[in-house]
Order: C-alpha cells, then sequence, then structure tokens
C-alpha cells in the first residue's frame, strides 16, 4: 500500500502528484502491460540485447 503524508495546509494537487510520483516506481502498471501477453524468453533476450546496445550508443555519442 502507497501511503503519501499530506501536512497541514498542503495543496491537494501536490499530495496527489507524489501519489503519482510513487505509484509510477513502484511499476505496477508496467508489469501488468507485460502480463498481458506472453513473450517467448529468446524475444526477451533479444530485446534486452538490442536494449544494452542502444545504450551503448547514447554513450558512446556523449564521449
Amino acid at each position: 500500500m502507497i501511503i503519501v503524508p499530506v501536512k497541514e495546509g498542503e495543496n491537494i494537487e501536490r499530495a496527489l502528484k507524489k501519489f503519482k510520483r510513487k505509484f509510477e516506481k513502484t511499476g505496477v502498471v508496467k508489469e501488468l502491460r507485460s502480463r498481458q501477453q506472453y513473450d517467448k524468453p529468446s524475444v526477451l533476450k533479444r530485446l534486452e540485447r538490442e536494449h544494452a546496445i542502444y545504450v551503448q550508443k547514447l554513450h558512446q555519442q556523449e564521449d
């Protein structure tokens, strides 16, 4: 359960924004979307490899 402490006189929109940020960090929505369909382990490995290559290229461009 996500608990967001609200201080006295704090704006409700700010508290809602804190809640959304905490909820996003938990990764619940991302996991639910990934569980909607089955992905073969070989496909997951390929996607991870492609992502690693992409990140490496980004780091090389920074240098």
